[in-house]
Order: C-alpha cells, then sequence, then structure tokens
C-alpha cells in the first residue's frame, strides 16, 4: 500500500471514530439489544415471580383446607372422648388443640406455609365458624367436662349433638369456599404458565427476528459489497438504511468503495509516476555505485577528480566542467582537472581566491546553484556567463567536515536541479573528498615509511661503514707515514690490517644491501626466514638451527617484514660481536607471536650497554623495529655465557593478514 491509500485509509477510519462517537444513544445498537434483554429480562422475572406467588398461596391453603378438614374429625372426636373419658386422652388437650387449630387457620402460619384466601366470603365463613365455636360448642363442652355421670350429662350431650351437625356444616362451607378460591388460582397458575410458554416463543422469535434485521442482514449485506468489491465490482455502495453502527460501517464502505474506485481509475497514472521515480532511484543508485567503486580504486588524486568529473558530466547531462583544491594556507583555489570550459577561461582562472567567484564562495555557502544568469544581477562580472553558460552548479568536496575545494557544473541551457538530484551530488561529493583525504594519507604513510628506512639505512651505514673506513682512513695515514720514513716493517704491519678492513667493509656493505633488498614472497614467513638462517650458516660457518613451533594464523605482511629485518640484524651482531660457535633460533606461533635467538658467544655485561646508550646502534634499531610492531623487545647477556634476544608481540597487537 502507497503513502496516499495508507493515508487515506486513516482518515476513513478517522470519520468512521468520529461517527461512531456521534451516534445517539436510542439508536445505537448496543442499547437497544440491552434494553430488549432488560424488558424480557423483567417480564421473564414477573411472570415466574407470579407463578411463585400463585404456587406458594396453593401450597398455603392446600394446608388451610387440611386443617379446615380436621376440625370436623376433631368435632366427632370431643364427644367419643367425653363419652368414654380416657386417661391417654384428655377433652381438655382436644379443646386446646382445636382452638389452636382456628388460631392458625383465621391468622396463617407462613413458615408451613399455611393461610386461607382473603376472600369477603371465606373471611365471613370463617368468622361465622369461630364465633358459633366460641359462643356455643365450646361453652357446651365445657359443661359437659364438669357435669358428672348420670342422665343430666346424656342430656347436655344430646343437645351438643344435635347443634353439632350445624357446626360441621359450616366448617364444610368454609372448605368448600377454600377449594373453590384454590380451584380459581390453579386455573391461573396453569394459565400463567402457558402464557410463560407463549410468552418464551415470542420472546425467542422476536430475538431472532430482531438480531437478524439488526445484525445479521447488515453483515450479510456488507458481506455481499465486500464480496462484489473483490470481484473488481468498484461500483457497488451499501443502503443507509439505520443510523446505528451498521450504519456508520455501511457509510464507511461507501467512502471506502468512492476512494477505491477513484485509485483505480487514476492507478496506471499512479504506477508511471511511481515506476519513473523508482527508474530514476535506480539510476540514482547505480551512479552513486559506479562512482564509488571508481573512488574507491588505487588512483591517483588527479585521476580521481578526472574519472568523477567525467562520471558526473554524462549523469547531469553537463557541457562543463571543473574540480578546484582548496590551498587553505593561501586561500587560493587551484583548478585541478577540467572538461567542456573553454582553455582561456582556465588560464584565466587556474589559481584565483576563494572569494573572487561562486566557485570559491561555495566553500563557505555550501551549495549554490544557478538555474539563470539572465536572472541575477546584471552588474556584476560572471565569467561562467560571459562564456555562454546559462546555468550552474557548483557542490563542496567535503572530507571529516572539511571543505578540500569543490566541483562545478556548467550547463549552455536553463537546468533546474531536483532535490533528488542536489542530494546525490553531495553525497559524491564526499565520497570524492574522502577517496582524496584516503590518497593523501596513503602518501604521508609511504612518506613515512621510507623516512624510516632511510633513517635505518644511515645508522646501519654510520655503525658499519663509516667506522670501517675511518678505521682505513687512520691505517692509510699511517702508511703514508711510513713509507715517507721508509719503515718497512711498519708497512708491513699495515698492510694486512687495510686488507682486513677492506674485506670487513666490503661484507658489510654486502650485508646491508642483501637485508635492504630483503622481500617476501606470498608472505612465506616461515620460508624467508630458513632462507636467512641458512645464509648466515654459509657466511659464517657458525651452526644455526630454527625451530617453527604452534599452529596460529600468519602475521600481517607488514609486521612479518619486521620480524624477517629483526632477525637479520640480530644475526648480524652474531657475526660482528660474538664470536660464537652455536646459533638457536626458535619462532613460536600461538594467539602470540615470538621469536627467540639465542647464541653461545662471549656475552656481554648488560652495563656496558647501559653506559653506552644509543651508541650501539644494531640493539637501537632492533628496538625501534619492535616499536614499529608494538612489541616487546628484551636482551640478556652476561659475560662468557653468551647472548639472547627475545621479540614478543602479544594477540592485541596483531593485524590481521
Amino acid at each position: 500500500m502507497s503513502i496516499d491509500q495508507t493515508a487515506n485509509a486513516r482518515v476513513v477510519t478517522a470519520k468512521v471514530a468520529h461517527s461512531s462517537q456521534h451516534i445517539p444513544m436510542g439508536k445505537r445498537l448496543t442499547f437497544r439489544i440491552l434494553s430488549m434483554t432488560a424488558i424480557g429480562l423483567v417480564l421473564t422475572l414477573a411472570a415466574i415471580a407470579y407463578t411463585l406467588l400463585l404456587s406458594w398461596q396453593l401450597e398455603g391453603g392446600g394446608a388451610a383446607i387440611n386443617e379446615a378438614g380436621s376440625l370436623r374429625m376433631r368435632s366427632y372426636r370431643l364427644v367419643q372422648v367425653i363419652e368414654h373419658p380416657s386417661s391417654e386422652i384428655s377433652a381438655t388437650k382436644e379443646v386446646i388443640e382445636f382452638d389452636r387449630v382456628l388460631a392458625d387457620l383465621q391468622q396463617g402460619d407462613p413458615r408451613r406455609p399455611l393461610f386461607l384466601p382473603q376472600t369477603d366470603a371465606i373471611r365471613a365463613q370463617m368468622h361465622n365458624v369461630l364465633t358459633t365455636w366460641q359462643s356455643n360448642m365450646r361453652p357446651d363442652l365445657e359443661a359437659l367436662m364438669r357435669i358428672g355421670e348420670g342422665e343430666q350429662k346424656q342430656l347436655a350431650l344430646k343437645a351438643y349433638l344435635q347443634k353439632l351437625p350445624h357446626f360441621v356444616d359450616d366448617i364444610n362451607r368454609l372448605v368448600s369456599l377454600v377449594e373453590v378460591e384454590l380451584a380459581e388460582k390453579t386455573t391461573w397458575l396453569r394459565l400463567c404458565q402457558t402464557a410463560l410458554i407463549f410468552m418464551s416463543l415470542a420472546a425467542s422469535v422476536a430475538l431472532l427476528y430482531l438480531l437478524y434485521l439488526w445484525i445479521v442482514g447488515p453483515v450479510a449485506r456488507m458481506r455481499a459489497g465486500i464480496a462484489k468489491m473483490s470481484q473488481d465490482e468498484l461500483d457497488v455502495r451499501l443502503p443507509i438504511e439505520t443510523e446505528d453502527e451498521f450504519g456508520v460501517l455501511a457509510q464507511a464502505f461507501n467512502h471506502m468503495a468512492d476512494h477505491v474506485q477513484s485509485v483505480h481509475r487514476t492507478l496506471e497514472d499512479r504506477v508511471s509516476e511511481k515506476t519513473a521515480k523508482l527508474q530514476a532511484q535506480n539510476h540514482e543508485m547505480s551512479t552513486l555505485y559506479e562512482i564509488a567503486g571508481f573512488l574507491a580504486g588505487p588512483h591517483a588524486i588527479e585521476e580521481l577528480c578526472r574519472g568523477f568529473l567525467h562520471r558526473i558530466m554524462q549523469r547531469m547531462h553537463a557541457d562543463g566542467g571543473t574540480v578546484r583544491i582548496l590551498d587553505k594556507h593561501s586561500d587560493n583555489m587551484h583548478i585541478t582537472v577540467h572538461e567542456g570550459v573553454p582553455d582561456h577561461m582556465i588560464e584565466q582562472e587556474h589559481c584565483i581566491k576563494k572569494d573572487d567567484c561562486l566557485c570559491g564562495a561555495a566553500t563557505q555557502q555550501g551549495v549554490i546553484v544557478v538555474r539563470d544568469f539572465r536572472m541575477l544581477d546584471q552588474q556584476k562580472r560572471y565569467r561562467c556567463a560571459e562564456e555562454g553558460y546559462v546555468s550552474l552548479a557548483v557542490f563542496q568536496i567535503l572530507a571529516r567536515e572539511q571543505v578540500l575545494g569543490t566541483f562545478s557544473l556548467h550547463f549552455l541551457k536553463e537546468r533546474l536541479v531536483t532535490i533528488e538530484e542536489r542530494r546525490l551530488l553531495e553525497t559524491l561529493g564526499k565520497n570524492l573528498g574522502a577517496a582524496i583525504e584516503n590518497q593523501r594519507l596513503i602518501a604521508k604513510e609511504k612518506e613515512f615509511a621510507v623516512s624510516q628506512e632511510r633513517n635505518l639505512l644511515a645508522q646501519g651505514l654510520h655503525d658499519s661503514i663509516a667506522q670501517g673506513l675511518n678505521f682505513l682512513n687512520l691505517q692509510v695515514q699511517m702508511l703514508d707515514d711510513a713509507l715517507k720514513r721508509s719503515d718497512l716493517s711498519e708497512i708491513a704491519d699495515i698492510s694486512p690490517l687495510l686488507k682486513a678492513g677492506v674485506q670487513e667493509s666490503y661484507e658489510d656493505v654486502r650485508e646491508l644491501l642483501l637485508n635492504f633488498r630483503t622481500r617476501l614472497q606470498d608472505s612465506n614467513l616461515e620460508g624467508e626466514m630458513r632462507n636467512v638462517v641458512a645464509k648466515f650458516q654459509r657466511q659464517t660457518g657458525v651452526h644455526t638451527t630454527i625451530d617453527f613451533r604452534g599452529t596460529g594464523a600468519p602475521l600481517a605482511p607488514e609486521q612479518q617484514l619486521q620480524v624477517l629485518f629483526i632477525l637479520q640484524e640480530a644475526l648480524s651482531n652474531v657475526r660482528k660481536h660474538a664470536q660464537a660457535s652455536e646459533v638457536n633460533v626458535v619462532v613460536e606461533n600461538e594467539r602470540d607471536f615470538s621469536l627467540r635467538v639465542r647464541d653461545n658467544g662471549a656475552g656481554f655485561a648488560m652495563e656496558d650497554v647501559a653506559l653506552k646508550g644509543e651508541g650501539h646502534v644494531g640493539l637501537r634499531i632492533m628496538q625501534e623495529r619492535a616499536q614499529r610492531l608494538s612489541a616487546q623487545f628484551e636482551i640478556q647477556s652476561e659475560s662468557g655465557t653468551g647472548t639472547t634476544i627475545h621479540l614478543r608481540l602479544q594477540r592485541t597487537e596483531r593485524l590481521v593478514a
């Protein structure tokens, strides 16, 4: 997805979010679903509560019927208890129990539950039963309980039995009223349960319908619209039938469809535009890679500038160009290379002050682009405009944030430098500056290396040849004096000394020439060191051994050469001073590198070396080479026990080969 498409998608998303925040509460889908659920829940709970109430009332009425029915049995049981008194059953207890049942029927007992339906007829009939019991039946029973056995008791009992059927009828009438009332409540209970069933069915149907109307239908329409969009039917639109969330989504879908249709209409133009930009970027990258690859090569500064200018002019279709290097000491701008610029203009401007032209001003101002010289101040003289150039572009040559110079491009026609081209040329200017700086550093490094080698060569010549020639000069003077005096015996003594001095000087010169001509072949340090040891043994006749140990990585070529020079200098010192018959060379190449050269010669006192200081040129040369390696150099020697030199290069100072 492109940046524009992403931005438009974000705009549509923002519109959807904004619209969803302004939906009225009453029209929100969530509010309607919650309201419908709440109403259904309230109705269901009310119906269930009402059925529970009816069931509770029916249960209490059933218990009341049982208790009222038991009054009839208790009425006849009282007659039996009075007629046939028993110690187990007391008439008084039966009367008290009768009173308790009447009290329960009148007051009710929610814990059981037990209560009479509170209708007018039932309350009136209950009042009649209670009144008859308290005013007629109970006093007669109490009187019977007080009368002893006899005819009077029988007459009283007969009178009670005459009243009893009317009392039982009242009880039966109460029971009948309660039964009728409970039958009606049972009917209501069944009606409520039936209504609850139908209400559940209706609620389920209504819920399914509303879900389809509010959710399933809109989702299906949106899915159908998306399917058509995926089949490239870009003119599809969704109807906005509601103002809820799905209405907002339908509106957003329509906005998205409008955008997609608009993008599709301009897709070809966009593809062409993006393709052109991509081609320009590819061309820019190829130019950058090509010029960067050229600048990375081993070229002289003038060759670097010439190749750079030629490639830049081809890339920018420039008619002319120059590369100027800044002399910071004199603030002069020197033309290093040029192309397509008239020779007389180069002759006049081959060296100018940096403030006298636009190319020099760019060293301080940065990029200078002149689209048309004719639009500038005509009072000021521009050499480029006088030569017929219409446009000019000047860029800095930078290295480590320091301005080394500028390069300029001249155009005979009006030329606009785009932002991308300006960025590319600025980057290439930095690459050219880095390449120039690298070449300068390489030249300085070579100069420094040559200077060091010359210094070491001079020290070697001074230590050997100069001293030998001084000795020969002294012997020649003594020979001249002997010839003047015709002293043949002295001449005979001087002649062998002169011969020996000349031979020693010859050998010193030959050894120095061989040492300074030494080069490593294919970085084979072991082979070259073996050759040096073998040559030393042939020339001196001293038995010499060399032992290589370890499997470490090879040293870098520049470090190998310094190690070889140190070995040569050590063997040269053995030849000149040690008078040894055996020399052992041990090379250990592990993570650290060490070279140990030991002879069994005369040796020397370390105190004498300390007093001599820098006068011992051979040791000083080896120490200087060790310092260039950043290695540790040690000398161990005693008079009559030989000498050992030890060179140790730690792993942290090793260079990668």
